[in-house]
């Protein structure tokens, strides 16, 4: 009887080793040839679907989308890595690479695998260092400063396909032998197939069954038989017929290669429009970026130190799967930011009351995540992990840690895609073919669409920006001596979250004022905060008018939805309907700096027209139009509370 697996975790593949070839004990195959993988791979999927020619083919600002109907160990996806590297275009272009697999492999098995080609030993690493934990759904990994992508399904085949975005140039149908596998090759795949596909559409396959060749056939692919690799005596190939109709190539590709691509105004340079501006111009998109302040990170990103946390949900749902996602992705993309401002020092969610600790037992008890994204620890687990003494234990984050904002927004705006103008307060936004933003000293800025990061601000510039469901949050955090706390050597959340010192002082807080609009620090919220993180670590800071005459901190206002939610997506007018090129990426609230990157991510894939990151069901959660005031509160998740 098969053991029950908890949200969110999936089954890994459970392999034998035969002469070094892995084989699935599930279904009795080989995840690749005996006489040479990687030469199968590219005969069968490079070769066959003419992809060398076609990455030189790539437009400026373009992309190429590969699909693949099973990741196995990864090998395909490097082999077109590699070849993507040998034939790509001289200008900014983007290679996608799109897989879905039931059964991933653990890390340490697909390191095992791809040791076979010593060749592809730095793509191998590369995928190795991002690999990502082995939970349900949609993991987004980039590589080569932007240059590929890799959307890596974990899942359903089928579901795979009716929750992502994306239109294929090119098809790897790999997985296991259809009569090993029939689930992959069912009709209702070959028609997902077909939807994903547009005209030129190409695609290959090692099995030459009957079936599925009628299958691709019925769905409206020329197919034909031709050799196969080494003793297999047949595969299939396949193309969806193009229209007789001049200029009809497939869109990825950037038809049009002289045609100019779509500028982009961005207003607010906070971490989400940094990050934003920043993944626009890695794909070759030109961005102006404008803000109010004198430098990038001046609002509510600004803080000293912020944290990348999240708090997941007891239920497994929607929210909680998009808070997962966030802070998967954030771990990953921070990675290379090591000497900008990212300290991966791990992440103690404290069970600091009862209250908390009943929470924290039902949400184990439900749940079964990887080790590599969180872990339950006792006191003394917890002691050693963070420096320093914990009545309670928690919830432990090993990839989670804690940025200078600023000094990375800083980072992020260094590109010559960038436009950046500091010190603008734009006014007002008319669309009069391009997008017009005048700023309050007469100057203006024009592009093809606007995007409003603006944080609580952001409702000023929309078109009947009164009619949505936004606030702003006080939140004031406490600057503290190191000599005057027992500093962590990780981040503690809890009523309050504390981080380790840096440059002479450590950080907490901070309030959350929802009355509040006084942008000045207070003693009142310096002692709250004193407070709270004494009750929460008894010891580590001592609230009396001493330590308090020698605190100083700062204040910032989050923006929040009505649900709590962040909203990233096109904006309507009053009568619901859509603005064209003009764009809302903000509500972020608290976790910020989590949720950003995943966001950007997002909205880039949005206005660039490249497969999305995240699943359907998630973009709909991130919707403008949920925040109208005329619209009723209905959902699960427009009555949550923010934690």
């Amino acid at each position: 009887m098969t053991a029950t697996v908890l949200p969110p975790s999936i089954e890994a593949a459970e392999l034998s080793w035969q002469d070094g070839v892995p084989e699935s004990a599930r279904f009795g195959d080989i995840y690749f040839s005996r006489d040479n993988g990687l030469a199968e791979s590219r005969y069968v999927f490079l070769d066959h679907n003419r992809l060398p020619e076609r990455f030189r083919q790539v437009a400026p600002g373009g992309h190429f989308v590969i699909a693949e109907s099973g990741f196995g160990t990864g090998l395909n996806f490097l082999a077109a890595w590699q070849a993507w590297r040998e034939h790509q275009p001289d200008h900014p272009a983007t290679l996608h690479f799109v897989s879905v697999e039931r059964f991933p492999l653990r890390r340490d098995d697909l390191s095992q695998a791809l040791s076979h080609w010593p060749e592809l030993a730095p793509y191998a690493e590369a995928l190795l260092s991002q690999y990502p934990p082995l939970t349900r759904g949609v993991h987004r990994l980039v590589f080569d400063g932007g240059r590929v992508r890799l959307t890596l399904y974990f899942g359903d085949i089928v579901e795979a396909w009716q929750a992502l975005a994306f239109t294929a140039d090119a098809w790897f149908l790999d997985g296991f032998a259809p009569a090993s596998n029939p689930g992959m090759w069912l009709d209702e795949t070959m028609a997902q197939i077909k939807a994903h596909s547009g005209p030129g559409t190409t695609l290959a396959t090692f099995t030459s069954v009957g079936r599925v060749r009628r299958a691709l056939a019925d769905a409206g692919f020329d197919m034909r038989k031709t050799r196969g690799f080494g003793r297999k005596r047949e595969m299939l190939t396949g193309t969806l017929p193009t229209p007789a109709i001049a200029g009809n190539a497939p869109a990825s590709t950037g038809a049009g290669a002289d045609t100019p691509k779509p500028s982009t105004l961005i207003v607010g340079a906070g971490i989400a429009g940094c990050l934003l501006a920043h993944n626009l111009a890695q794909r070759g998109f030109p961005v102006t970026l404008v803000d109010s302040a004198a430098h990038p990170g001046a609002g509510a990103s600004g803080n000293r130190q912020g944290a990348t946390y999240v708090k997941l949900g007891v239920e497994f749902n929607d929210q909680t799967e998009l808070a997962l996602t966030a802070l998967t992705f954030s771990h990953r993309f921070y990675q290379p930011y090591r000497d900008q401002g990212w300290y991966p020092t791990g992440l103690l969610q404290l069970a600091w009351n009862a209250k908390e600790q009943e929470r924290q037992h039902k949400f184990l008890e439900r749940n079964d995540y990887p080790e590599e994204v969180l872990f339950p620890v006792d006191p003394d687990h917890a002691q050693a992990l963070t420096g320093i003494q914990v009545q309670t234990g928690g919830l432990w984050f090993p990839g989670s840690g804690w940025l200078e904002p600023a000094r990375l927004c800083a980072t992020l705006c260094q590109h010559p895609l960038i436009d950046s103008a500091f010190g603008v307060q734009v006014d007002r936004l008319t669309n009069q073919g391009p997008w017009r933003a005048v700023a309050s000293d007469g100057r203006s800025f024009t592009a093809d669409r606007v995007v409003i990061c603006g944080g609580h601000r952001s409702p000023a510039l929309l078109p009947d920006g009164d009619g949505y469901r936004f606030k702003a949050i006080r939140g004031q955090v406490t600057h503290l001596e190191e000599a005057k706390v027992q500093a962590p050597d990780a981040v503690i959340c809890g009523a309050r979250y504390l981080n380790p010192a840096h440059g002479g002082q450590a950080l907490t807080g901070a309030t959350f004022d929802l009355r509040d609009d006084n942008p000045t620090p207070t003693r009142a919220s310096h002692e709250q905060n004193l407070t709270e993180l004494d009750a929460m670590v008894p010891g580590v800071v001592t609230p009396n008018a001493e330590t308090l005459d020698r605190c100083d901190g700062r204040v910032a206002f989050r923006c929040t939805t009505h649900d709590y939610l962040p909203v990233t997506d096109g904006v309507d007018d009053a009568d619901g309907a859509p603005v064209p090129g003009l764009y809302l990426m903000t509500g972020l609230g608290s976790k910020g700096l989590s949720y950003a990157p995943v966001l950007a991510e997002f909205l880039a894939d949005r206005l660039t027209g490249q497969p999305g990151c995240l699943p359907g069901r998630l973009v709909r959660r991130l919707a403008s139009g949920r925040l109208r005031a005329d619209r009723p509160v209905t959902s699960k998740s427009e009555k949550t509370t923010e934690t």
